[in-house]
């Protein structure tokens, strides 16, 4: 893919900030008294790749003004090397806005993971393009990639209509649009024909659409592989066979990708990848991942992906990456993934754990 060479900014994430509240030792929630809290986000999660090798990434979002989670969620970012933009919006009281609380068992061995998520109040769910020097940023500075997610775009009618706009903006100056589906049945409930027509609008702008095993279905429509009890290994073709339906109704798409996860139990996944550039088909088999916590697996894919399109590596190379960060993001307590060098990431993809001395 080619991306603006001018852009001072490699990929551009609008996001909703929050919390994450996570028990410790792997116990449910209304078991434990012991919990660790950190920011989190979808879109940010993302972004954490790029930015945690070298390239520069911001966030666009709100926050809330004197909150001290709002402090700890700038803080984490800053930490992370994430830029970011956006107000500081009055809370207006103590039933005013805030940040969301994503409460999250993360499961083990037989026992699932459990999220819940509170996001009364959500001071994202008002974000709006007016928010931010949009001038400034796509045409005077410049983005290779803006990246959209299906949470942020699903969140409200405002945040729908945010994207949209974004979208529109950044295909006007150049930028090239990432679009993961990111569907939640919890989101789109009430909402299905609104949001069928959001989602359509931003994958019709879009170079890049992104989904796992049912989004293209449940967030496009598309007709996806025909279930009879087979193994996610045994339908890499169908879901091939997906993504060409795919390219057909959104051709104006270079790569579409699928992720591929089949739960063996709560730290042992089976983890794969389809992703089509082109006429070029790049398939990555479901192999056995360990897994500390399967939050933001998805994510990291997408953060590797991304990754490797920015670096002009080829499709195969920008895949593998992909598969890999997304087994490193399951290896971490947070949802992203910081890793230290690109090593770290090409290490899991060629299967070696060996400790570096």
């Amino acid at each position: 893919m080619q991306f603006r060479e001018d852009a001072q900014w490699s990929l551009v994430v609008p996001t909703s900030m929050g919390v994450r509240l996570t028990p410790d030792a792997g116990q449910s929630v209304h078991t434990s008294g012991r919990f660790m809290l950190e920011a989190t986000s979808a879109e940010s999660n993302v972004a954490s790749i790029s930015s945690s090798l070298g390239l520069p990434a911001k966030v666009l979002t709100r926050f809330v003004a004197g909150s001290p989670i709002s402090s700890l969620i700038k803080a984490n970012l800053r930490a992370r090397g994430l830029a970011y933009e956006g107000p500081d919006v009055p809370q207006g009281g103590a039933w005013g806005y805030r940040h969301q609380i994503n409460i999250a068992d993360s499961g083990y061995g037989n026992r699932g993971p459990r999220v819940w998520n509170d996001r009364a109040g959500e001071v994202g769910c008002t974000l709006a393009v007016a928010d931010f020097d949009t001038e400034r940023l796509f045409g005077a500075e410049g983005v290779s990639i803006l990246h959209l997610s299906g949470l942020i775009a699903a969140l409200s009618p405002q945040t729908s209509t945010l994207c949209i706009e974004l979208a529109r903006i950044a295909k006007a100056h150049g930028t090239a649009i990432s679009f993961d589906l990111n569907y939640r049945a919890s989101f789109w409930n009430g909402r299905e024909e609104e949001l069928r027509s959001a989602f359509g609008e931003i994958a019709s702008l879009a170079d890049i659409l992104i989904g796992n095993e049912e989004d293209y279905q449940l967030a496009l429509g598309i007709a996806g592989p025909e279930t009879g009890g087979e193994s996610l290994a045994e339908q890499l073709d169908a879901f091939a066979l997906m993504i060409d339906r795919v390219q057909v109704r959104y051709p104006g798409a270079q790569v579409f990708a699928n992720t591929l996860r089949e739960v063996l139990d709560a730290n042992r996944h089976l983890w794969g990848a389809v992703v089509r550039s082109g006429d070029k088909l790049c398939t990555v088999a479901p192999r056995e991942i360990g897994v500390l916590d399967r939050i933001g697996g998805g994510d990291g894919f997408v953060g590797g992906l991304l990754y490797g399109l920015l670096r002009g590596w080829s499709i195969e190379d920008a895949t593998h990456f992909g598969w890999a960060s997304g087994a490193y993001a399951v290896t971490c307590l947070t949802d992203y993934a910081s890793p230290a060098d690109e090593a770290a990431i090409w290490s899991i993809w060629e299967g070696n754990a060996r400790v570096v001395r």
